[in-house]
């Protein structure tokens, strides 16, 4: 008896379903279209996600792709009038006394230190050659007038004899004539006795103006020859004073005849004197290229001594100060120097900068850019124009400068 394999695929007549039961399409379908639709909402979300991903990533490419910079705006500087400018403090009047005629020192009247008034006799002269001279010229004036008195009465008289044809006209005129020369030597000769008591006059020296005598060169006795160098006396009025300061040309155009000014002196540290500016130079010196400027201060109370240095410092004068920049916003270049400015687009214009005073940390800036305008600090030495940049909150520390 020949035993038979068991199938497990087999099942066994019991367990067969006795019928088969037919699938319905319509479910089929339905199940395909529901597993369609799960696919392409699954590639459509992955799709979907792949772009966001992408989009992400290329904005933030292009994000640091654009530089990032940090701007300021030019600021004015510090105005120069406010800087205490060194000043020559000179007398109101000031001139030296000196001999008019020769002569011996007869006396003197006044010592250094000594206010004088306006004509005044600060010494007196001994001068006996001019003396001599002028009795001389009175003596020849006299002999002079003798004979002119002489020459008209003789010219009278022979114009009368001309009337009555007892002398010849030859001979009228030639007393006319005679009358006329007399004349003129007695005119001459007065002339110099006026000019030789002129110079007696200065036998006095006497003070030209009111002020202080500060030099005395001569005591009594000495020769004192006319025309000479050597000064007698030097006279100073020093109740009002003259103070010259050479202005620097950016501050000249700021000074004007009228202002208010102060003037300081180192001795006297803390106190102001009032000034006033009187007139100007009206040029610049070509050697310093400053503008020479008087002032005049009072000096009724004697604080301020003629001659001595001081500072001065024009308070009312107004000049726009030149606009700076740090000076780490320069590139300097073939062209010259030059800042990049951030227009209202983003993008970037390279601008021609002329320079003024390097003042340290800043840097004048005479021609080129506007207060409005945004700098860029530490600009990249291959910064062009029409990049595009991005702008940075500006630095507290940048702000101040």
């Amino acid at each position: 008896m020949t035993s038979k394999k068991f199938d497990p695929l087999e099942l066994p007549k019991s367990m067969k379903p006795t019928s088969t039961l037919p699938r319905s399409p319509i479910r089929l379908s339905r199940a395909a279209v529901v597993v369609l639709a799960l696919l392409v909402i699954l590639v459509a979300v992955g799709l979907i996600l792949r772009f966001r991903q992408n989009s992400a990533a290329g904005a933030e490419t292009a994000e640091h792709s654009i530089p990032t910079v940090t701007v300021i705006s030019p600021k004015p500087g510090q105005s120069d009038m406010g800087m205490a400018l060194p000043a020559e403090i000179k007398p109101w009047a000031e001139a030296p006394i000196l001999a008019r005629v020769t002569g011996y020192l007869k006396r003197r009247s006044v010592d250094i230190g000594a206010h004088v008034e306006a004509g005044q006799m600060l010494a007196e002269l001994d001068t006996p050659e001019l003396n001599q001279d002028l009795e001389r010229a009175r003596a020849q004036l006299a002999q002079a007038e003798a004979s002119l008195g002489l020459a008209t009465i003789t010219a009278n008289r022979w114009a009368g004899l001309l009337e009555t044809a007892s002398v010849s006209e030859q001979e009228a005129a030639e007393k006319q004539a005679d009358l006329k020369l007399k004349t003129a030597v007695a005119n001459s000769a007065r002339a110099e006795v006026r000019r030789l008591e002129s110079l007696q006059s200065f036998s006095r020296v006497t003070a030209p103006f009111a002020g202080t005598i500060t030099v005395r060169n001569v005591d009594s006795g000495d020769l004192i020859v006319a025309a000479g160098s050597k000064e007698i006396f030097h006279l100073a009025q020093t109740q009002k004073l003259r103070v010259y300061v050479q202005v620097p040309q950016a501050m000249a155009r700021g000074i004007a005849v009228g202002q208010a000014a102060e003037m300081t002196l180192p001795e006297l540290p803390g106190h102001a004197f009032p000034a006033k500016v009187i007139r100007t130079a009206g040029v610049m010196a070509s050697d310093s290229r400053t503008l020479l400027v008087e002032l005049a201060v009072d000096n009724s109370k004697g604080e301020i001594l003629a001659g001595g240095y001081a500072q001065m410092r024009f308070t009312e004068a107004k000049i726009d100060a030149a606009l700076t920049l740090p000076s780490n916003t320069l590139l300097f270049r073939a062209e010259g120097p030059q800042v990049g400015v951030v227009q209202p687009d983003s993008k970037v214009e390279m601008r021609k900068v002329k320079l003024g005073r390097d003042l340290g940390p800043t840097i004048e800036i005479i021609a080129g850019v506007t207060a409005k305008d945004r700098v860029i600090v530490n600009p990249a030495d291959s910064l062009i124009s029409g990049a595009t940049v991005a702008i940075s909150e500006t630095t507290s520390s940048e702000k101040k400068l």
